[in-house]
């Protein structure tokens, strides 16, 4: 039986997952630097060991309420980066919390709900159903892909 192998995080209380083949690491908060004139969804730019990387609020990007990029602060950074990279493109995902990397059968890998509207059905690639609701899977090539959204 196939098994999808998924690091777990939390975002405004809702819990996902992103496929590991797509995770390069995870970070704790870094001193971001805004950039002017950039989509909301855009916290700004970090510097990981000399290469400088896109901050994408993940919250915002899938339309979950205020940005988070109001409640970062230079000496009090909150959340963590999950680092991730698809076509030799790599940024970082602002997330409130991270959990385990967690197995998931296959097979009961579910479409996204009905009831999800707008950005966040569009971004999702499903979900996998828990004892207490769903872990809902982000696909990687359209969270990074901002012409879809």
């Amino acid at each position: 039986m196939a098994e999808q192998q998924l690091c777990t995080f939390w975002l405004n209380k809702t819990y996902f997952g992103i496929d590991v083949r797509h995770v390069q690491e995870v970070i704790r908060p870094q001193a971001i630097t805004p950039v002017p004139l950039t989509p909301p969804d855009i916290c700004g730019l970090i510097n990981l060991r000399g290469q400088i990387i896109t901050v994408i609020d993940l919250q915002q990007r899938l339309d979950m309420g205020e940005p988070a990029r109001r409640n970062i602060q230079p000496e009090e950074p909150q959340g963590f980066n999950i680092v991730v990279c698809s076509d030799h493109e790599v940024v970082s995902l602002l997330v409130d919390d991270v959990g385990d990397v967690l197995e998931f059968p296959e097979n009961t890998f579910q479409p996204p709900p009905a009831t999800l509207k707008g950005r966040m059905r569009d971004i999702l690639a499903g979900a996998y159903p828990l004892a207490e609701g769903f872990l809902f899977v982000i696909d990687t090539e359209k969270i990074l892909n901002v012409k879809v959204i």
